[in-house]
């Protein structure tokens, strides 16, 4: 049986019974569960939450009928457990040639702003969608990957042998992965084809394949001028404002009119195919590049002054350009208990978005030094990089899985597949890149428009959900007949390859 012999309509009947009746109860409960990331919980040894979560999915992996699959939970020392599963190809025509599936159990903290009937820790259904923190990013991703493996059993479709990690500390940066992947070396093999579940969608309409991520540098910036706090009368006019130093700062990074970040560094050629995808991306998804989000009346997208094409550059502002998030804030009191005090010191906790091609490490430090270097009036200047992660830009793509995607979106949501680059960072892609410079990598994800990954009212759209998993075992019986032609391995790809990706519409 080759993949010309998928049956689609039997996958699709399969996989969304497999959701309604065993996933989507499974994350119900992991919902439930707050096992955030290291960097939001720094006793979450203890706390024993992340244990939870492992448990949770481990008991429903081992539970699952996949014959010879082995399911195991690898714990190096100090640091936080990794889901490793095993599965062995249907037949030995593929050799040693396998596909590696991933995701992360890990959450990021709770936010504020949820609707009053909804919580980051209270799983509820509304309709189509599992509202609640970690479900859509990315507690499906276990149960989409085993999901769709079984789909191919259930017809008796061949495959590779398939890998499955399930990490849990994607959120805080991906620290402890490169020791587990270096440590599963063996087990884990050369994989020719990585499949990642944790990106973003553009609409919930077609199939989605992410080409770039971008890269973060990011930390906590102190400025401190006083051992304590002192009158505000008696003291401003003398003492420095602590928040406008640190205003001060922060200028020296970022136009605060346009939000254009001022070190030339931190930018990036954008490659000439990926400027086409983004036009295109732009005509296919129009105003919703913006409306997606949860603009309050009046308030407008940083439209660039004179561009004749916003919705492109919102398109390239998001993906392949540096920008600055102020995501926490240290030394300021509540509204309700600010008194009139000049404040000894503010922190604040930035979050720098870097093209794909920048390198993490540099990035960090230019920032270091644009904002240690001459302290205004001495002040007392800390920079505390928590991340400096290189972004990643997709290697071209093969024909046969180009094939494969596009008839997986045209199979299950009767539209054409698209391509876009993410905003995002998924550290774990260039890590693999570079550990497997002939894979080639299929990223999609289910966090589409108004889903609020790591925001209130997060949500998991279970249709996409069950698409999205459908098409992975499409993939992957497409993956399969490859490697027996022998177009899986690193000189075939390239050969195979040409200059079709270009063709495709993403951003």
């Amino acid at each position: 049986m080759d993949d010309s012999q998928f049956e689609p309509a039997r996958a699709e009947r399969f996989v969304s019974e497999k959701w309604d009746d065993d996933i989507v109860p499974q994350l119900v409960e992991y919902i439930r569960i707050p096992n955030k990331s290291p960097m939001f919980d720094s006793d979450w040894v203890e706390h024993g939450y992340m244990d939870d979560a492992v448990k949770l999915m481990e008991s429903w992996a081992r539970a699952q009928s996949v014959p010879g699959m082995t399911v195991e939970v690898v714990r190096l020392e100090g640091r936080t457990p990794l889901i490793f599963l095993d599965i062995p190809a249907s037949g030995p025509e593929t050799g040693e040639d396998c596909v590696l599936l991933y995701g992360h159990l890990d959450k990021q903290p709770e936010m504020t702003g949820w609707d009053d009937d909804l919580g980051p820790w209270k799983p509820v259904l509304k309709g189509d969608k599992l509202f609640g923190r970690g479900g859509a990013d990315d507690g499906y991703a276990i149960f989409g990957s085993l999901a769709a493996i079984q789909a191919l059993k259930d017809q008796g479709a061949p495959h590779a042998r398939c890998v499955v990690l399930i990490e849990a500390c994607e959120e805080s940066g991906s620290y402890d992965l490169p020791a587990y992947v270096d440590h599963l070396a063996e087990r884990i093999g050369k994989p020719s084809l990585v499949v990642c579940l944790d990106s973003g969608c553009g609409n919930y309409d077609q199939l989605w394949c992410t080409t770039s991520l971008r890269g973060l540098a990011g930390g906590n910036l102190a400025v401190k001028v006083l051992s304590e706090g002192v009158h505000s009368g008696d003291a401003s006019g003398v003492v420095p404002s602590s928040f406008r130093l640190l205003r001060q700062l922060l200028s020296r990074i970022e136009d605060e009119n346009t939000g254009r970040i001022l070190i030339e560094g931190l930018f990036a050629e954008i490659p000439a195919e990926r400027l086409k995808q983004a036009e295109r991306c732009a005509e296919v998804l129009g105003s919703a590049v913006y409306d997606k989000f949860p603009f309050l009346p009046g308030m407008t997208p940083m439209f660039k002054e004179g561009a004749a094409d916003q919705l492109t550059e919102l398109v390239l502002n998001r993906t392949w350009r540096p920008a600055l998030s102020i995501t926490g804030a240290d030394g300021i009191p509540p509204l309700a208990s600010a008194g009139n005090v000049l404040r000894p010191h503010t922190s604040v906790k930035l979050s720098l978005r870097l093209p794909p091609t920048v390198d993490g490490k540099r990035a960090g430090e230019l920032l270091q030094q644009a904002l240690l270097r001459d302290p205004p009036n001495g002040a007392q200047v800390t920079l505390d990089l928590e991340k400096a992660a290189t972004g990643w830009n997709a290697p071209a793509m093969a024909g046969w899985l180009e094939q494969a995607i596009d008839d997986a979106s045209q199979a299950f949501y009767g539209k054409p597949a698209m391509y876009m680059g993410e905003g995002g960072s998924i550290p774990f892609m260039g890590m693999l890149g570079e550990k497997f410079p002939g894979a080639q990598f299929m990223i999609t994800g289910v966090l589409g428009p108004h889903s609020n990954a790591h925001g209130p009212n997060e949500f998991l759209h279970i249709p996409m959900g069950k698409r999205v998993t459908a098409s992975v075992a499409k993939v992957i019986a497409a993956h399969h007949a490859a490697s027996v032609r022998g177009q899986t391995t690193g000189s075939a790809v390239a050969a195979d390859s040409g200059d079709r990706h270009g063709d495709h519409g993403c951003c």
